[in-house]
């Protein structure tokens, strides 16, 4: 079969004549045989009503948009030669946001992009909170409409400021957790958060944007990403895609941090993959002044123990008004290796008293003073707060460790680490094997890539071939549930100290002045 490079495909069609009677649409598949050779392409109806029409009023010349699925391949859109080309839409869809870009499909470029914030969010912050909200069909529904009809009206504004024409896009490629794949497609996800934790569904066909309730062009059809289990969905296939783990021989490491720490574990013969909660705590959002990522948010910390302040850096250089979970993780960090913090992760305050101040009897350390900060008010960090981060990196470096466990690799054979996400391109992996939260590795071992999920979504409107990669990954990836892991739990306990109760797993760690 020849290669197809592109799902936009310029060809003719021949001519009918008293010698070729055939129809138009056997015309057609004969030319696109005969280009890609693909044997037959499904045609929906709505494109063939003027196909006459549009072959004719072209000269026969036209261009065609293609999709996949693992049936076959299906006819998106048709125009002459010389009209605009097709556009295709990539979406990473996020439990608190969700980004969308708007791709030329000729020439292979975004046009726009935008960052959102999920509607869904007004019924609850969490997933749990969602699904349960969803187990009666009048919540189901509404919750659905919630983001389809945000994204509907977000991907419409883009088209405008770019200026294209929403009737242009053919293909959409759409990655998100297993929960929020079924919330989006309106399907029962009541059994994904009940043992035996299973998904409704995980292998996905295209459907039309009408049938998702997207008014898009004609014939459009919209990709959702498959799951593997209840707790990796298709985001994380979409970060494989991109992060090609799988087609080397060396041990890599796949993590991404969203609701969930989603991991990946192998090389070109073998992958092994577990999720668990982490997320949270690692996006900043233990604390009363955590924030995702955002201008004017504190993202790297550091602590000058001869002036006793600390200094940061926020996004955009703008007054600080919050901190990221990176920026948690480098304060734990500096807290630990300068005795502000013990090795459970309690605030040592005789250490530097001015540092501290308490309320309602709950001891907290000011980061920020007000007559510098952006709200007009200290940034405070509680106990409490500090004790979430301290559960949330046990959690991470427990999944790290008992996934690498299970198939006998020590985590010191990882010759590759990448990290997706906006928490990847944050962190500092320095100041997160500090606190314990990721493996004591080589510094060059770790690759931060951004957000895989848009990146791998984007890729399968790009490369028609990441498709077979997708279908093969699929079948390649053995999934292990923690949620039933009694060793999980166990190891969890020893994880609960900085960096862990196992000094020589971090012999890279010291602390300046030991308490």
């Amino acid at each position: 079969m020849k290669k197809l490079n592109s799902w936009c495909i310029e060809l003719p069609v021949p001519k009918p004549s008293l010698d070729d009677n055939s129809g138009d649409l056997d015309r057609l598949n004969r030319a696109l045989k005969k280009e890609t050779s693909i044997a037959r392409v499904n045609s929906p109806l709505i494109l063939l009503k003027d196909l006459p029409s549009k072959l004719r009023s072209s000269g026969f010349q036209i261009k065609c948009a293609l999709f996949r699925d693992r049936l076959g391949y299906y006819l998106t859109g048709i125009k002459g030669k010389d009209e605009k080309g097709f556009l295709g839409v990539a979406v990473d869809l996020g439990t608190t946001r969700y980004v969308v870009s708007i791709m030329d499909l000729e020439s292979r470029q975004e046009l726009c992009k935008g960052n959102y914030l999920n509607p869904q969010a007004k019924i609850g912050p969490d997933i749990l909170t969602r699904i349960h909200y969803a187990e009666d069909p009048k919540g189901r529904e509404e919750i659905r409409e919630l983001i389809v009809q945000d994204l509907d009206e977000k991907i419409k504004i883009l088209c405008e400021k770019a200026g294209a024409d929403v009737e242009d896009i053919v293909n959409v490629a759409i990655a998100g957790n297993t929960a929020m794949t079924h919330l989006f497609l309106g399907i029962e996800p009541n059994w994904i958060i009940r043992e035996p934790y299973i998904p409704p569904l995980n292998r996905l066909d295209l459907f039309s944007a009408e049938e998702v309730g997207l008014g898009l062009g004609r014939g459009t059809k919209v990709f959702l990403f498959p799951n593997i289990g209840s707790y990796f969905g298709g985001d994380l296939l979409a970060g494989l895609i991109e992060c090609q783990m799988h087609k080397n021989e060396e041990i890599a490491l796949f993590v991404d941090v969203g609701t969930n720490a989603e991991v990946v574990l192998g090389n070109s013969q073998w992958l092994v993959a577990c999720a668990g909660a982490a997320g949270p705590a690692l996006e900043g959002g233990v604390s009363k002044i955590g924030k995702q990522a955002a201008p004017g948010v504190i993202d790297k910390v550091k602590y000058d123990p001869v002036k006793k302040k600390f200094e940061y850096t926020t996004i955009e250089n703008r007054p600080p008004i919050g901190i990221c979970g990176s920026g948690m993780i480098d304060l734990a960090a500096e807290l630990f290796v300068n005795g502000l913090l013990d090795i459970r992760g309690k605030f040592v305050r005789d250490r530097e008293k001015s540092l501290f101040v308490e309320k309602d009897e709950i001891l907290y350390l000011k980061l920020v003073d007000k007559s510098e900060s952006g709200t007009g008010e200290d940034l405070l960090i509680s106990q409490p707060e500090i004790d979430s981060l301290i559960r949330s990196k046990a959690a991470m470096y427990t999944i790290l460790e008992t996934l690498a466990e299970t198939v006998g690799i020590p985590l010191s054979q990882i010759s590759k680490f990448y990290v997706g996400g906006t928490f990847g391109n944050f962190i500092n992996p320095k100041s997160a094997i500090t606190i314990g939260m990721l493996p004591d590795l080589p510094l060059e071992r770790f690759v931060p890539l951004g957000n895989t999920s848009l990146k791998g979504a984007k890729r399968l409107l790009m490369e028609p071939d990441c498709f077979d990669e997708l279908f093969m990954l699929e079948e390649k990836i053995t999934y292990i549930e923690l949620n039933v892991n009694q060793e999980f739990m166990n190891k969890f306990s020893g994880a609960k100290f900085l960096p862990h109760t196992d000094l020589t797993k971090f012999p890279s760690v010291k602390v300046r002045d030991k308490i």
